[in-house]
């Protein structure tokens, strides 16, 4: 077996123990070599701004000596962030099922030390079970599971099939919300990737499988912006489902079949063969019609977004 298929698909590695590799080695690297560069350049450049203007107000040794140590911190605040930042990602695409399990954790010992056992429990069991009965609720919470599990498969895809640049770099999964029709995902590219890449053969079909969903668009999110796209998801068809009206209940039943019938009916039983065809003439005196203006109309913006629909 190679060196590189001794690690398991869930990060294992099957070399000197039982480690779990969050950051890969190259990764790691890439962002290592940034914050040394990072940090020599916020030291030079912001120790000497800073020197030269304390040297206006204290002593020139002194205020070099400030610069000096000004620069350090600031450069090693830019080094820790750009190191970390790779971990600091993992953590926010992981943020909403931290907060969520922090806010349960904490609800939950609130709740046991300001209330007996028995209204701990009721408190949970209205907590869980009103919305699990309501279907309204229900789906409402799903749709924002949903949502939070779109965001995990989206990642697995940019990790393993979309192209990625040199760094590795993946994009920056943004917020989603539930749409009628799936859900709505927005995505920062990193440089090195464009929607050309995500549009090419097949690469639509394969988030729409990796995703669990019936289609997947993706399309520009700002015309400023091209590294801001929106993905949609579609899972269901809104627009396919049968609506009940209620007209068919004010039809009454007792009508004679020989009923008559409103003088504004169109005529039945009309032969237009049997119409002879009139040439029409116009002459010299009659006026022409009238082209209506091509004048613009505005509707007013209700909030209505079609695209959700989709």
């Amino acid at each position: 077996m190679s060196k590189s298929s001794q690690r398991s698909p869930f990060g294992w590695s099957n070399r000197g123990g039982n480690n779990v590799t969050v950051i890969e080695a190259p990764v790691a690297r890439s962002y290592r070599r940034r914050a040394v560069i990072a940090f020599w350049v916020t030291l030079g450049v912001v120790g000497l701004l800073a020197a030269t203007v304390a040297s206006h107000y204290l002593h020139p040794i002194v205020g070099a000596l400030l610069g000096v140590v000004l620069g350090a911190v600031l450069g090693a605040v830019l080094f820790a962030l750009i190191v970390a930042w790779p971990v600091l990602r993992v953590f926010w695409h992981w943020l909403p099922e931290i907060v969520l399990g922090l806010a349960c954790v904490y609800g939950w010992t609130t709740v046991m030390q300001s209330t007996p056992l028995w209204g701990s429990l009721l408190i949970v069991a209205l907590v869980v079970g009103v919305p699990a009965a309501i279907a309204p609720v229900r789906r409402r919470v799903m749709a924002w599971i949903w949502c939070l599990i779109v965001r995990h498969r989206l990642r697995l895809c940019f990790a393993a099939f979309i192209a990625t640049n040199r760094h590795g770099s993946l994009p920056l999964i943004l917020p989603a919300k539930p749409t009628p029709a799936g859900e709505r995902v927005w995505v920062w590219l990193r440089p090195g990737l464009s929607l050309r890449d995500l549009e090419q053969e097949g690469q639509v079909q394969k988030l729409a499988v990796a995703c669990w969903a019936n289609e997947v668009r993706v399309m520009r999110a700002n015309r400023k912006y091209a590294a801001f796209i929106r993905i949609d998801i579609t899972r269901r068809e809104p627009l396919a489902g049968k609506v009940v009206s209620p007209l068919p209940d004010y039809v009454p039943t007792d009508v004679p079949a020989n009923a008559p019938t409103s003088p504004g009916m169109p005529p039945v039983g009309l032969d237009l063969p049997d119409v002879p065809d009139e040439p029409v003439t116009t002459t010299a005196d009659s006026p022409r019609p009238r082209k209506p203006r091509n004048t613009p109309t505005t509707e007013p913006s209700t909030g209505f977004d079609p695209s959700d629909y989709a």
